[in-house]
């Protein structure tokens, strides 16, 4: 009986020792989140005895069942708040810009070149300057990033494009408007590697993809409506090109305006350690839900980057020293290089002008052809859009550039056709001026020379009558001398051919555009961009996106800075 009572007595202890162990583990967990909470709110920082491990592994219960499930399956079920589409929209509107800034200089250079009499040269000078602009406040805005913040350079960006837009639009000659060229590029381009940035870092883990891919769409959605207001304003007798250029004021202010009442990130916060500015935004954003452990997440994920970021020193040289950082830095910059040397940006500022290379005669038709062109942009990148997710990024970038030297060689074919078959020259007038242009047997050869022009009579597809004629001095859109010096509207007045030949092989051209950006725009188009925001650690984001975002443009310098005289040395096809 007494030995029964001592194993009863026994077991009753051992119960209490457990009970008051699961209490004091309680306790100690129950002072540990009071102890973060204060450190949130006053930014003191408290000395913990507990072991981290141990600590981390009663968190973890504790969540499993005091909280909802949480994690990707939990946030793929909950719609995302709307104010999270408000911030991707505003945010994107520098996505808009950019694009709008592509696909408006390509209409508006045709009217250029007529009023302003330019030459090659100068058209590559316009187009390239807000290229190499956009470079240089793009490796620039990496700084500005780390100092200012998200918010402000968007901002920033935002002011520098509008003050941009109405030196363009009021321009009284080639040097001033080069100026405001210049201007805008240098806000294209702190928009250019701050807004995906932006975009991923407020946007929730599923859904980042899918929203940064949303600027891109803004980028092709801007040049569709520049192309749209280029065919409108095409019409405009004179001076139409003031309007195609400075409108884009209206969405750089409207972005300005919005970003006044929009919230910074809350990692850009985090890091500055204005940590409760931190969380009221990520509340804001979230609109109040899974804020804490979202909160926590961040702050764990930032503590464990800075444990693995190499010691103090230049940000780019920490880059290079630590292998993981380096090797993401080489695929974001390479994916940007191969985006550039594929030649989306050639296609888009000049596309009405590749569309008269291939032989559409008339100004207005190139430039709503043009339209067309960017119309299938826009449409497949929302092909992207709905793609990246489930093909994933890696397959839909090889995809779209298998896709995209298909359709290059189609191009190349379509103009190869029109220089095989290209009309001859049947007159030779006595040239007063003793000008090479009378030597050309062709019309291929004839248009290759800046300096010359076609002239020639046209009865349904045949041609006749046709020889090679020095340009006029005062504009390109006359001979300098004979049959096609004084244009009129006349049927029987002869056609002048300036950067063109007649043929009958336009649609194969037309055709190799089109495909060209049905298979670039939904891998090449977005995913230089997206992946970009995605590789690098915190420390390291703004750097890497302002180096890869320079790599983009500076390779974007060179192929619009060059690609004129390509096709003048190399002939259309060989550019292609």
């Amino acid at each position: 009986m007494r030995a029964l009572l001592l194993l009863g007595l026994d077991h009753v202890t051992r119960a209490s020792r457990s009970l008051h162990s699961t209490l004091n583990t309680s306790c100690c967990a129950a002072a540990e989140r009071a102890s973060r909470s204060r450190h949130d709110e006053d930014g003191v920082s408290h000395v913990i005895s507990m072991d981290s491990r141990t600590q981390e592994a009663v968190d973890e219960g504790e969540r499993r069942f005091t909280r909802p499930p949480s994690g990707d399956a939990a946030g793929r079920g909950a719609s995302p708040p709307v104010f999270l589409y408000v911030l991707a929209f505003f945010s994107a509107l520098g996505g808009f810009l950019f694009g709008y800034d592509t696909g408006v200089v390509s209409g508006a250079m045709l009217l250029l070149k007529e009023e302003m009499n330019l030459s090659a040269l100068w058209q590559e000078l316009l187009v390239s300057s807000t290229v190499g602009a956009a470079a240089l406040s793009a490796l620039g805005g990496g700084s500005l990033n780390g100092w200012l913040g998200r918010r402000a350079c968007i901002l920033l960006a935002s002011l520098v494009f509008s003050i941009g837009g109405v030196i363009m639009s009021l321009a009284p000659d080639k040097v001033v408007l080069l100026v405001g060229r210049v201007t805008v590029g240098l806000g294209i381009g702190i928009a250019s590697m701050t807004v995906p940035v932006y975009i991923a870092e407020v946007s929730p883990p599923h859904r980042r993809g899918q929203l940064v891919t949303v600027n891109s769409l803004f980028i092709t959605g801007g040049q569709f409506a520049a192309s749209v207001v280029d065919g409108a304003f095409s019409y405009v007798s004179r001076g139409g090109w003031r309007f195609m250029l400075g409108l884009s004021v209206l969405p750089a202010v409207l972005q300005f305006v919005g970003f006044l009442f929009l919230p910074e990130s809350p990692r850009w916060l985090l890091q500055k350690g204005r940590s409760q500015e931190a969380r009221r935004a990520l509340s804001r954003i979230r609109g109040g839900r899974g804020v804490d452990e979202e909160y926590d997440t961040i702050r764990t994920s930032m503590e464990e980057e800075a444990k693995e970021a190499p010691g103090g020193g230049l940000v780019l040289l920490r880059m290079f020293a630590h292998g993981p950082t380096r090797r993401a830095l080489v695929v974001g910059c390479g994916l940007q290089m191969f985006q550039q040397l594929a030649g989306i940006n050639t296609v888009m500022y000049y596309s009405a002008t590749i569309l008269q290379m291939g032989g559409v005669q008339d100004v207005n038709q190139a430039i709503w052809l043009s339209a067309a062109t960017s119309a299938t942009n826009f449409v497949f990148t929302l092909v992207g859009v709905w793609l990246v997710e489930r093909v994933g990024r890696r397959r839909l970038t090889l995809g779209s550039l298998s896709g995209t030297g298909l359709s290059l060689t189609v191009l190349a074919v379509g103009f190869w056709l029109s220089a095989r078959y290209s009309p001859s020259t049947t007159l030779h007038p006595a040239d007063a001026q003793n000008s090479t242009c009378r030597l050309y047997g062709s019309c291929e050869l004839c248009v290759l020379d800046p300096r010359c022009g076609f002239c020639y009579r046209e009865n349904g597809s045949a041609v006749f009558d046709s020889s090679c004629v020095p340009v006029g001095q005062a504009s390109t859109g006359h001979a300098a001398w004979g049959r096609c010096s004084n244009q009129s509207a006349a049927t029987s007045s002869p056609t002048w051919a300036y950067n063109y030949c007649p043929t009958s092989y336009s649609w194969v051209v037309l055709t190799g555009l089109l495909l060209y950006l049905a298979f670039f725009a939904p891998g090449m188009g977005t995913m230089p961009w997206t992946v970009n925001s995605e590789i690098y650690p915190l420390w390291a984001r703004s750097t890497g996106n302002a180096c890869s975002a320079g790599v983009n443009w500076t390779c974007n310098v060179l192929v619009s800075l060059t690609f004129l005289h390509v096709a003048q040395y190399l002939t259309y096809y060989g550019s292609a």
